[in-house]
């Protein structure tokens, strides 16, 4: 029988809101999205679970209905909608677009009448029909063929709501639920009920007399308090009842018929709406449970486009490569790789004619040298797909590679930055409508077939192949070309060959540390107990430290959330500085202690068998072009505090070189920013050689640089730096601990001294509001759609990115080419000295012996020379034996 799924979209997503904690589900714009995620997860389990072949989903237009008009107090008892709120509903209704589920709204009228109209139309016609809804309304609805899937908890525990259940339930069948409705009253509408007469009652009399309307008209033989208190309230009775019945027979645009869905969903639509929502866990759930619309076609196409496999046996290499690797070829590596290394089971090779696989244990020697030399000829070009990790299993082979013209999980990248995964299969599908074979092993594994491996993955070296061709012209289109060529894929060997280095690491100092931290941690629990009367709480409750806080000290309230009071490290700092009681002091630093000992534990799990840590870059996950370190992260290495500081003393200079040697960009952002704005007293203050910020603070405050004291000083530096990433009146406050309106007074003293600063960042947004991008000087884009949008909290957050990519995006581009040149200068002057580290503006490397003065002076002509800007680049050199 065909099912027809209903769905109470604005009831749903207010019950998702707050089944799920706000503070947890956000957006990098700031957009909230608990309540969108909710009810997609709702979504994806009973399409999966029901398999309903006509679906459709109800909102609300306003709280104004046919129901206000007769009774002004219905539902005006509701709070009104949280902020975080608004704008969900409207997401909610992009994802449904995306799924290619229609909504329908009428003016004038819940969602629940659209929901009765279209229930009633399809069970009329044959359908069985399931109403996912959280109000009680709905209950009437409810027939032999009609369910009500009613939300018990959050969104995921759905009751079935049959007949039987709803007699069972409330003593009625469900044509009389909203008698008993009308007789007890409903609070969240504010339909106020007889005083006294509670469900079992209101039962019990229509067992009696059989319906409302009957005891309505012998409500004087009811005996009693409670029939007195029907007749002084009859009046009531009949107005719930008239609201609460829904309305069956609106004109709607669609009808049941109209609401057929096939469960299958376009790939590249749902791609762009999940990853602007930051959904990955979700789209993936729904992709492995859902199929794709076309998927015939898309299969066809894969079919189309494949070349003959050859499974290549012992010998038979050489041979292929001559025939056929004389224009690109698509190169795709099994086998496994991380932390520094790698091992290649097996090889895929595609040209445009032919496709070749061989088992790389079964080649012989004149395969390996057939190989060998093919991979490390410039003038033979290939193609991959996220090769760094495929490079470090060919490296730990002894295979090197040269002449990759093409990496399609890069260029895909620089034409949708923001797009939260490259991975192949998606890729396919959104660019060359093509489904790779869902037997593919993509994590590079073998099985036991040799046949599948052999046409899994020349299947993949050839859609590698084919993508190439199709994101060219789209990486020209965005501007990427060059970048591509000249920065992004060169340095695709210099981060692999710095995973293989790796840094070494002193595991004494790490333990050392970790028992001190631990020894710390426990000392400030137990001060911390000690300073509320020696009460024990768990300090990572935040349920327990709500009550200690705000019950026992009753400390000022702090930000509310779904939970309570929040407790964030924020809130907790700031009510500190409020009241300074010790308890606040000793959580906080039991909090900080606790970290970091958390971090030394990782950084001593990550440590190899040759001592050491092997972190992996990624060049696709920052839109802003900045790289990621993961597996451990050694990018957010703490330093601004003595304790972090001592956790780098761990990492050491390893045996056989001499010393460590960092080297980073002094004020590296406002250099960019002075360049981009050509701000004449931006640029004199630069070139003046003296303290920057005190040159600045001396401009602004109309001083002396010698009567800038270190106040003054402070406030100019957090201008300085917050105008890189597009602070507020209201974050400058923040930072400064001082009003708002004297931060604005603040920033508009500064933008009054320094106008080529102001006209340039307004300048900025208007461009990016108008192009829908913003663009660093080496032409990387950054998309931001959100500059259009209707959203405030959306458009504001969009309008600080404008501000901040260019900046942030240069200064990203500039430490590259500064790799880049520095790995060149070392290799070409034949130094046995190497790079192991980047971290946003600094480098850090190994110095081999006798070689630190040459490495200095190298290191700060590269740095220094890595772009031609109005003011000069500051290179700040350290050496030492450790970090």
């Amino acid at each position: 029988m065909d099912r027809l799924l209903l769905i109470d979209g604005h009831s749903v997503a207010y019950r998702a809101f707050f089944a799920l904690p706000v503070e947890n589900f956000a957006t990098s714009t700031g957009q909230s999205t608990n309540a969108v995620f909710g009810f997609t997860s709702m979504l994806i389990n009973v399409l999966r679970d029901e398999k309903p072949t006509h679906v459709g989903v109800a909102f609300d237009v306003s709280r104004r209905s046919f129901r206000t008009e007769e009774y002004p107090e219905y539902k005006a008892t509701r709070q009104k909608s949280p902020e975080e709120f608004s704008g969900q509903v409207e997401l909610v209704k992009e994802v449904l677009d995306a799924l290619g589920i229609q909504h329908v709204q009428r003016e004038g009228f819940e969602a629940d009448d659209v929901i009765a109209t279209l229930a009633t139309q399809a069970e009329a016609s044959g359908l069985e029909v399931l109403i996912c809804s959280g109000d009680r309304d709905s209950l009437q609805l409810v027939t032999e063929k009609v369910t009500v899937l009613y939300p018990r908890k959050g969104v995921s525990d759905l009751a079935r709501m049959t007949p039987t259940a709803v007699e069972e339930k409330y003593g009625v069948l469900p044509q009389n639920y909203p008698d008993v409705a009308a007789l007890v009253g409903e609070t969240s509408d504010n339909l106020p009920g007889v005083p006294g007469v509670g469900p079992k009652t209101a039962a019990k009399w229509l067992a009696n007399y059989g319906s409302l309307s009957a005891i309505v008209d012998q409500a004087e033989a009811i005996s009693g308090k409670a029939g007195q208190s029907l007749r002084d309230h009859l009046d009531d009775v009949l107005r719930n009842r008239r609201l609460n019945a829904l309305v069956r027979d609106l004109e709607l645009p669609v009808g049941p018929a109209d609401l057929r869905h096939e469960l299958a969903f376009d790939r590249e639509q749902v791609n762009a709406v999940f990853d602007a929502l930051e959904f990955t866990a979700l789209r993936d759930r729904l992709f492995s449970t859902f199929a794709v619309p076309g998927a015939p076609a898309a299969a066809a196409a894969a079919a189309e486009a494949a070349v003959e496999t050859t499974v290549l046996a012992a010998g038979e290499l050489a041979n292929w490569l001559e025939q056929y690797a004389n224009g690109r070829i698509g190169l795709a590596v099994q086998g496994t790789w991380g932390r520094g290394t790698g091992q290649v089971d097996s090889i895929a090779l595609a040209s445009t004619e032919q496709a070749a696989w061989f088992d790389f244990a079964t080649a012989n020697a004149s395969d390996q040298a057939a190989l060998a030399s093919w991979l490390a000829d410039e003038s033979r070009p290939k193609v991959m797909h996220d090769a760094k990790g495929q490079l470090l299993a060919l490296c730990a082979s002894g295979l090197n590679l040269a002449g990759l013209v093409a990496d399609t999980a890069l260029s895909a990248y620089l034409v949708r930055p923001d797009q939260r995964g490259y991975d192949l299969g998606d890729l396919c599908l959104q660019y060359l409508n093509r489904e790779l074979d869902p037997s593919d092993n993509a994590d590079g594994q073998l099985s036991l077939d040799t046949d599948n491996d052999a046409q899994s993955a020349t299947a993949r070296a050839g859609a590698v192949l084919d993508l190439a061709d199709a994101l060219a012209t789209l990486v020209e289109d965005a501007g990427g070309a060059d970048l591509l060529a000249e920065i992004e894929l060169p340095l695709l060997s210099t981060l692999a060959t710095m995973e293989r280095t790796g840094i070494a690491v002193n595991e004494d100092v790490l333990v050392d540390l970790e028992s001190q931290f631990a020894a710390r941690a426990a000392e400030a629990q137990r001060l911390a107990y000690e300073a509320i009367d020696g009460k024990q709480i768990n300090l990572g409750s935040p349920k327990q430290l709500q009550v200690v806080l705000f019950d026992d000290l009753q400390m000022p309230k702090t930000k509310k959330t779904k939970t309570g009071w929040t407790t964030d490290a924020e809130a907790l700092r700031q009510l500190y500085a409020k009241t300074e009681h010790p308890f606040l002091e000793h959580l906080l630093d039991h909090r900080d202690v606790t970290k970091l000992r958390q971090t030394v534990e990782t950084l001593r799990k990550s440590i190899s068998d040759d001592g050491r840590i092997h972190t992996t870059y990624s060049q696709t996950t920052a839109a802003t072009g900045r790289l990621s370190s993961n597996d451990p992260n050694l990018q957010n290495i703490p330093i601004r505090t003595a304790s972090g500081r001592r956790i780098r003393e761990a990492f050491c200079v390893g045996e056989d070189y001499e010393t460590l040697l960092t080297a980073d960009y002094s004020q590296i952002e406002m250099r960019i920013m002075a360049h981009l704005s050509e701000d004449a007293d931006l640029i004199e203050a630069f070139n003046s050689g003296e303290d920057f910020h005190t040159v600045m603070a001396a401009k602004v405050f109309d001083r002396d640089p010698d009567q800038i004291d270190s106040e003054l000083r402070a406030k100019i530096k957090a201008m300085n730096y917050g105008l890189a990433y597009g602070l507020s009146a209201y974050g400058l406050s923040q930072q400064l601990q001082i009003s708002t309106g004297e931060a604005q007074g603040l920033m508009d003293e500064y933008f009054k001294r320094f106008g080529g600063v102001r006209d340039y960042l307004h300048g900025v947004v208007e461009e990016a509001r108008r192009s829908t991008f913003t663009e660093t000087m080496w032409g990387r884009r950054r998309y931001l759609p959100d500059l259009q949008s209707d959203n405030r909290q959306r458009r504001e957050m969009a309008e600080r990115m404008a501000l901040n990519s260019p900046i942030q995006g240069s200064a990203a581009d500039l430490i590259k080419i500064a790799m880049l040149k520095v790995e060149q200068a070392i290799n070409e002057a034949n130094l046995s000295s190497r790079m192991l580290l980047q971290v946003h503006d600094e480098l850090v490397l190994e110095v081999a012996a006798g070689e630190l003065d040459q490495v200095t002076a190298l290191v700060r002509q590269q740095m220094g020379a890595a772009a031609d800007l109005s003011v000069p680049l500051d290179v700040s050199v350290g050496v030492g034996p450790n970090w």
